[in-house]
């Protein structure tokens, strides 16, 4: 007995405390006892004649139920939990190796395991918190190998896709499969200088919300600008004779719009020879010869300006630009059934900025000029490497190209970005994020393949940024929201939880926080996460490297927990100054 309960105020109770109780007993478990009822507490605050318990919940039918809806009587008797009511608490009497996860140790009872439901942990979107240097790149990779180094099954099904920011989990896992042979691990760098596994990006396959994300499209008046662009690359796969035809048709509609802008006749004569300049086809250019009875004219002198300030053959030229005009022109966007490049469409770019009479605005004519301006920026850069792709994919075999090496399927693929920019590194993290949603999304037995996506350093990827004003939604916060039902996770790893996007935070069912001490972070975490209170906070704040509190759908009760170090670690340990510094 710990003494006799003298104060019960809130979810709190007060022991007066017996003279014979140890003072090495704070956030330690005990029970609870009120005749046929039990409930169990924590000790959270000691004094020299006062005990501080937290009612966490009850004991019903041998299980543990988190909460406490009825607080105990004064009558009702108060002791440490013993060895059979720990198991309980830590659901260590119903493991079983399909069903429970291995995490590490307790930090408060020796040598007892902590244990997650399997499913709970891996069905709901996982965060994974703390300081740098705090231990939470090891314990996420410790937590994944715990997975993969089970003895009893294997997890040959199991997908997780690293979104690698510094390259840190390929030590981690390269050799999964020397300790079972029946897993492998996949890697695919940003090094263009690699002569393999190069990450690639199969430009057809994205949709106009991908391009959009790839050009940095920052106001919604450039979406139309992106997707005529994408219309005209579809057209410009077909034959040639309907490619010319569709030329012919965007040039002479831009010239037609030209001399009815409403400017001065020098000013038309010059932009049509801009256009034309840039813009040609073998049937119409400068040069193309215009027939009428008695003479021919190349169209560039049918533009002569006469004494009157007058375009004379203004007419004449209209009416011969009228004929290549096609009355309807099937737009539709790209399929992905064909292949594509970069240039294919800065080359569409260059007939959009000539169409839908963007000429004659100089607000969306620029608004397009920024657009191809970035187009043409990666094109001139290393990262037009990851476009080079001259085998053709469908989205089900670029899928299958992701996972598999010669019929042998990866549970770990790592997608190693430490050689991108952030800018570029957030577009390519998002684009790989919405191509394995929609693939999941739309597969037709639902949940059928199960993805992790693993986002390590989270926090560059995952913000409250414009997506949603432009495209309508973000790819992260969509997946936070539906994912679940699709089988599609999220595994987001952070040590600045205020900078993460605060919709997908608050979805995540499972957190395992390891020590955060930025009082912005604490602050911010505290509404957004379920079961937080101020005994929590200052556990957070004060925990030793590698020791995390657990709390979630996954776990019985909030926990202090010991993570194993990973074997082999992830290359993120700081910087050895001393043996750098010193010969």
């Amino acid at each position: 007995m710990l003494g006799e309960i003298i104060e019960i105020f809130g979810n709190k109770i007060v022991v007066e405390k017996n003279s014979s109780v140890k003072n090495d007993i704070v956030n330690l478990y005990v029970k609870i006892t009120d005749n046929d009822k039990m409930y169990v507490g924590e000790i959270v605050g000691l004094s020299k004649n006062k005990i501080e318990i937290n009612l966490i919940g009850e004991i019903v039918n041998n299980k543990f139920i988190y909460g406490v809806n009825k607080k105990p009587a004064f009558t009702s008797t108060v002791e440490l939990l013993k060895q059979n009511f720990i198991n309980l608490l830590f659901g260590l009497n119903d493991y079983n190796p399909r069903t429970s996860h291995y995490l590490g140790t307790s930090a408060l009872y020796d040598n007892v395991p902590i244990f997650a439901n399997t499913n709970s942990l891996f069905s709901n979107h996982l965060v994974v918190l703390g300081n740098t240097g705090s231990g939470k790149s090891c314990g996420m990779a410790r937590i994944l190998q715990n997975l993969f180094y089970k003895k009893e099954i294997s997890p040959q099904n199991a997908t997780f896709f690293i979104i690698d920011a510094y390259g840190e989990y390929h030590n981690a896992f390269s050799k999964i499969d020397a300790i079972n042979k029946d897993l492998y691990f996949k890697s695919y760098t940003t090094d263009t200088k690699s002569v393999e596994n190069i990450l690639n990006v199969p430009l057809w396959l994205l949709s106009l919300d991908d391009i959009c994300l790839l050009l940095g499209v920052n106001n919604k008046n450039q979406i139309p600008i992106v997707e005529k662009a994408l219309k005209i690359v579809n057209i410009f796969s077909r034959d040639e004779k309907d490619v010319i035809m569709y030329k012919n048709s965007i040039i002479a509609k831009s010239l037609l719009d030209i001399f009815i802008n409403g400017k001065t006749p020098a000013q038309i004569r010059d932009q049509i020879f801009s256009v034309l300049t840039r813009y040609n086809t073998k049937e119409l250019n400068l040069d193309t010869k215009i027939y009428v009875p008695g003479y021919t004219r190349p169209l560039k002198q049918c533009l002569m300006i006469d004494e009157t300030g007058k375009i004379r053959e203004m007419e004449l030229v209209i009416n011969f630009l009228q004929q290549y005009v096609l009355d309807e022109m099937s737009l539709t966007l790209p399929d992905g059934s064909y292949i594509y490049t970069l240039k294919d469409l800065l080359y569409a770019f260059d007939f959009a900025l000539i169409d839908e009479g963007l000429l004659n605005s100089d607000k969306v004519y620029n608004l397009a000029h920024e657009l191809r301006v970035r187009l043409s920026s990666i094109i001139d850069s290393e990262y037009n490497k990851f476009f080079e792709i001259s085998e053709h994919y469908t989205k089900e075999t670029f899928f299958k190209k992701l996972i598999f090496d010669n019929n042998k399927k990866a549970q770990v693929i790592n997608l190693n970005l430490n050689n991108l920019d952030d800018r570029f590194a957030k577009v390519i993290a998002k684009i790989y994020s919405k191509f394995l949603f929609d693939y999941v999304k739309y597969e037709v037995n639902r949940g059928e393949i199960p993805i992790h996506i693993v986002l390590e350093e989270a926090h560059r990827y995952v913000q409250n940024d414009t997506d949603i004003d432009i495209l309508g939604y973000n790819i992260f916060e969509r997946i936070a929201k539906e994912g679940r039902k699709y089988a599609i996770l999220l595994n987001l790893i952070s040590q600045r939880p205020s900078e993460l996007s605060q919709t997908v935070l608050s979805q995540c069912s499972n957190f395992i926080v390891f020590k955060i001490t930025h009082p912005n972070d604490i602050e911010y975490i505290k509404p957004m996460i379920p079961f937080v209170d101020d005994e929590m906070i200052e556990k957070i704040k004060n925990l030793k490297i590698g020791s995390c509190l657990t709390f979630g759908a996954a776990f019985n009760i909030p926990t202090i927990t010991n993570v194993d170090m990973a074997t082999p670690a992830p290359s993120s340990s700081s910087c050895d100054i001393s043996n750098k510094w010193f010969i």
